[in-house]
């Protein structure tokens, strides 16, 4: 299968979300087509939910079970409240999925490149929604060989 161009990042927020694949994985998103992103009950979370735009990118992390980055969704429709929340505090957001990552990219790895270490991921490592900078969109993206 040939690879697909990386996603053009230019002029976009990039983020990482983290989903326990037993629960909800990246084939599970990609078997729906459009995911609603909710349940986040953490606040600096949640405002960097309230903070995606659409078309906003970010990596889908495997949490818990293979502690990895296996692709990339996009932000299809930003400011929603969560619909998992009956007193209407709490955002959520729909995704969709773009490409999986030709090799995931782990959180050994991660931890192991001197470049990722400020990464809000290891930095802020129990926030589920994070902030990603370009330049460590770039370099994951090339530790995994590009997208598929």
């Amino acid at each position: 299968m040939p690879l697909l161009p990386n996603p053009d990042v230019t002029g976009k927020q990039l983020w990482l979300m983290k989903s326990e694949p037993d629960v909800y994985g990246y084939d599970d998103l990609v078997a729906e087509g459009e995911g609603t992103w909710d349940g986040v009950r953490n606040h600096l979370a949640a405002r960097n939910l309230r903070a995606m735009r659409q078309g906003d990118l970010a990596f889908f992390y495997h949490s818990n079970i293979g502690k990895d980055i296996v692709g990339i969704a996009m932000i299809s429709v930003p400011g929603l409240t969560d619909p998992t929340d009956p007193e209407g505090k709490w955002a959520a957001v729909k995704v969709r999925p773009v490409a999986r990552l030709v090799s995931p990219v782990s959180l050994a790895t991660i931890k192991a490149t001197p470049a990722l270490a400020d990464m809000e991921l290891l930095r802020l490592s129990r926030l589920s929604v994070s902030a990603v900078r370009p330049d460590e969109w770039a370099l994951i993206l090339a530790m995994a060989g590009g997208v598929n």
